[in-house]
């Protein structure tokens, strides 16, 4: 029997020997997902990739999710052109925001820092719903969204990518990237745009998107030795950003502090400076110990008419961070340290209301994992807070696999946070609106901090549906506030009114989803998203002003198969939103009044991209190719120093149909 076995393996290496020659080189390819989901872990969390990134215009990362069933993107306002996002029907101010793993959009940058990170600087982006981990802080109530930046060790050594649009938008990213030796790498990231042509589409005397120009520049240095196991970044950063909007004939130069005409600059100056140090020990890989630092500063001079608006905040963050486990694998922890910095100099039509915040914090997360259908991660964290005091933040995320290629998870998590409410309200400047504290005893502005606990769960199931790969799912998310800064438009159009919660305030979301593989290459992706998010006001119950109970999302994505590394691409994206509770205009004037609920409207997006080789593709596009605009973007457009101009009130795009088009080239 022996000696058979023994025949029969020279039997196979002599058949393997005569094919080599005669064999031609096979290769097996598998095709990446644009947004993939884990059925193995535990927090509900999605993985926005490269892939997914490219099939929009994608200019910075504001803009990475518009085809993202997860996140919605509005524009704040009428002037500005800045979009911002919403989880669970909760805006990015409830979102712990990261870059990688280290808080960036907070504070002073809540309104435009999503604009100041470069789509082409991105290699994945991580969504999870509903509180995140205790590491990170406790400052998360409905979601987390990291970024992972290109790591110099594994990127190209030179990558262009140009773009330009008819809306007078153009940009140009360049990464050049050097190993220096076996173990260090570096890479200079250069991004610069500006938008120069002035719009008015809808002829209302404005312009419809600002002008501009941006420079960020990004140095960013790895060190990895598998043999010690020390892995360390180091990143420089500088960002200057200029911004100009108001009427088509304002002059800065000349009308500023004026009521010839109405207008708004908003320069930001940033700089930042970020490490991060692990060790992996020799002899227990599964045990590590990591140390993250950064520093920023950001400087915002603006002004919005009459109403001036200033800020600087100076922060620093330091993480210290132990992993390891408990007798076995199946038993992990992580533990640790962490100190914030945030002094804020801000001042609000002269009135200086800056302020000192810091806290330090201890964690504790506890991860239980028994490698097949189960699996919870149980943390808790105190802080003390020069402002907020001592308080507890506990968190809980729990999966379970009821059969093959199905999940269901379960979290909940508390959550407490301080509302910069100039910051995160910037778009309330750009109106004749007066800004009233109504609260006085609250540690920041007068008001308390708030509070809120999220409970959600969720479903997904992957299965075979005319022999093709299909999935479903659904979440359910509920955000119930103990406390909430309320921010109140209700009350008048000439007011806006902040204050204390005085009765309750929730947020309910539902997702569900479909996803289809139609024929070979061709994939659907559909969402549904109910949201009942009420406030009790002043005046009464409301539904959360700007924001649609019902949304959908659809999306085909269609690619041929590679020939000769020559590919085409095709994306198309649906998004219909339902109606939206407005603020209250109704004791304007007629002619300067909002119904109470703005008319449902739908965008589609598009996009083809031809690969013509492994270093060079072009693609071209459109957003909202429809055409729909807001009937009326600007109330007293005609008197915007009178007293019922207002241009917060945004539902809608502004600008209507842009188009585009852009090249990518490399250098492998």
């Amino acid at each position: 029997m022996q000696k058979n076995i023994m025949l029969f393996a020279a039997f196979l290496l002599s058949v393997c020997a005569f094919s080599q020659e005669d064999l031609q080189e096979v290769k097996i390819t598998k095709k990446q997902k644009g947004i993939k989901k884990s059925f193995t872990v535990t927090a509900n969390t999605s993985v926005i990739t490269s892939k997914e990134l490219l099939k929009a215009a994608c200019c910075n990362l504001a803009e990475s999710f518009e085809t993202n069933p997860s996140i919605d993107v509005n524009f704040s306002d009428a002037l500005t052109g800045t979009k911002q996002i919403k989880m669970l029907g909760l805006t990015s101010p409830y979102l712990m925001i990261t870059e990688e793993n280290i808080p960036s959009v907070r504070g002073a940058s809540q309104a435009y820092g999503l604009s100041f990170t470069p789509g082409t600087w991105i290699e994945s982006v991580q969504i999870t719903k509903g509180a995140g981990s205790v590491i990170n802080g406790y400052e998360s109530i409905s979601g987390q969204i990291n970024t992972e930046l290109l790591k110099p060790l594994n990127d190209i050594p030179f990558f262009l990518n140009a773009y330009g649009s008819t809306d007078s938008r153009f940009e140009l990213n360049t990464h050049f990237n050097k190993k220096l030796s076996d173990k260090w790498a570096t890479s200079l990231f250069v991004h610069g745009n500006a938008r120069v042509a002035k719009n008015d589409m809808n002829k209302d005397g404005f312009l419809d998107n600002p002008l501009g120009k941006q420079i960020n520049v990004l140095n960013r240095y790895q060190y990895y030795n598998p043999e010690s196991g020390l892995v360390s970044f180091i990143n420089f950063r500088y960002m200057n950003d200029k911004k100009q909007t108001g009427e088509l004939d304002f002059d800065k130069d000349r009308d500023r502090g004026t009521t010839n005409y109405w207008g708004s600059e908003i320069n930001t100056e940033r700089f930042d400076v970020s490490t991060k140090i692990g060790y992996v020990f020799k002899d227990m890989p599964y045990q590590s110990i990591g140390f993250q630092n950064a520093f920023n500063s950001h400087k915002q001079d603006s002004y919005y008419g009459l109403n001036e608006y200033d800020i600087k905040q100076n922060s620093f963050y330091s993480n210290l961070i132990f992993n390891s486990i408990i007798n076995n694998t199946m038993h992990k922890f992580s533990t640790g340290l962490n100190f914030t910095y945030d002094q804020y100099q801000e001042f609000v039509n002269l009135t200086d209301v800056s302020r000192i915040d810091n806290s330090v914090g201890a964690f504790f997360e506890y991860t239980y994992d028994n490698t097949d259908n189960f699996s919870l991660i149980l943390g808790g964290r105190v802080d003390n807070h020069n402002r907020l005091g001592v308080f507890v933040t506990p968190r809980l995320h729990m999966r379970y696999n009821p059969w093959k290629n199905g999940v269901v998870r379960f979290s909940a998590g508390r959550g407490k946070r301080s509302a910069n409410i100039f910051a995160e309200n910037q778009q309330l400047f750009a109106s004749s609106r007066t800004f009233t504290i109504l609260d006085s005893s609250g540690k920041v502005y007068g008001l308390n901090p708030e509070i809120a606990w999220n409970y959600g769960v969720s479903f997904s199931q992957k299965f075979r549906l005319f022999n093709r790969n299909a999935d479903a799912g659904f979440d359910l998310y509920r955000t119930d506030f103990q406390n909430q800064a309320v921010v109140d438009v209700m009350q008048s159009p000439q007011q806006v009114l902040f204050y204390d919660l005085k009765g309750s305030s929730f947020a309910n979301s539902l997702q569900v989803e479909f996803n289809y593989e139609l024929i070979h290459n061709l994939n659907l992706r559909t969402a549904y998203k109910y949201y009942d998010i009420q406030t009790d006001y002043l005046r009464g119950t409301f539904q959360r002003p700007l924001q649609a109970k019902h949304r959908f999302l659809g999306n085909l994505e269609y690619e041929t198969t590679m020939n000769n590394d020559k590919q085409w691409r095709f994306d198309f994206t649906y998004n219909w939103s339902g109606k939206q509770q407005l603020p209250y205009t109704a004791s304007n004037p007629s002619e300067d009044q909002f119904p109470d609920f703005s008319p449902s409207y739908a965008v589609m997006n598009a996009q083809v991209t031809r690969v013509f080789s492994p270093v060079f593709e072009v693609y071209v596009g459109g957003e909202n190719i429809g055409n729909y605009r807001q009937e009326k973007a600007i109330l007293g457009a005609n008197d915007p120093f009178g007293s019922n101009f207002d241009a917060s009130i945004a539902y809608a795009p502004i600008f209507g149909q842009m188009y585009y088009a852009g090249l990518r080239f490399k250098i492998k």
